[in-house]
């Protein structure tokens, strides 16, 4: 069974940092696509950054140039940057991982989430 754990969220005054990890446990294989995503209170599930296992990346137009995703495929694990923070960063943090079984079907796995908090 594929587990998926998040750590590093927390409280952080505006302006600050913090550093987001998930690490994949179980049998996870040919990973595509990794990456994060965030829920604020009241607001849906919304994509902050993704890493494929070519090296591209993607990032919401709130986040560009004070968030960074990186990765290592190898160690099934992923991280987020998180710098100059602002108050609506503020949310729920999920790590998502998608890639394919060795037949070939497709995978998507979640983790449980990680709160983030920025004081203003």
């Amino acid at each position: 069974q594929v587990q998926l754990v998040e750590s590093g969220g927390g409280l952080v005054q505006a302006g600050g940092s913090l550093r987001l990890a998930c690490v994949a446990s179980g049998r996870i294989s040919n990973i595509n696509t990794m990456g994060w995503y965030r829920r604020a209170p009241g607001k849906q599930r919304e994509l902050v950054a993704t890493l494929t296992s070519g090296g591209n990346t993607n990032y919401a137009d709130s986040v560009k140039g004070r968030l960074t995703i990186s990765g290592d495929n190898a160690k099934n694990t992923v991280y987020l940057q998180m710098n100059d923070l602002k108050p609506e960063d503020t949310a729920v943090y999920y790590c998502n991982m998608k890639g394919t079984t060795p037949w070939g079907i497709p995978t998507d796995y979640w983790g449980q989430g990680t709160q983030v908090t920025v004081s203003s």
